[in-house]
C-alpha cells in the first residue's frame, strides 16, 4: 500500500448499507464525508473558522448549481 493510500484510508469512513431508507441512506453518507473531510482539513491545520467557510461556500455552490430534472408531461 502505497503512502498516498495509507492516507486516504485514514480519512474514508464507509457508512453501512444495510438497514437505511435511500433518504437516510444518502443523508448518513453526507454527514460522514462531511465529518471525513473536517477532519482532514483541521489535520493540515485549517482553524474552525476556514473549515466552516469552505465548506458553506462549497455546499452553496453546490445547492446555487442544482438544477433538478424536469418530469415529462
Amino acid at each position: 500500500m502505497s503512502n498516498d493510500e495509507s492516507e486516504h484510508d485514514m480519512f474514508v469512513t464507509e457508512f453501512p448499507k444495510k438497514g437505511f431508507g435511500i433518504v437516510d441512506y444518502l443523508q448518513g453518507r453526507v454527514h460522514f464525508s462531511l465529518m471525513d473531510q473536517m477532519k482532514l482539513m483541521h489535520k493540515s491545520g485549517m482553524t474552525k473558522i476556514q473549515i466552516k467557510e469552505t465548506i458553506l461556500a462549497s455546499v452553496t455552490e453546490i445547492i446555487d448549481n442544482f438544477e433538478p430534472e424536469s418530469k415529462s408531461p
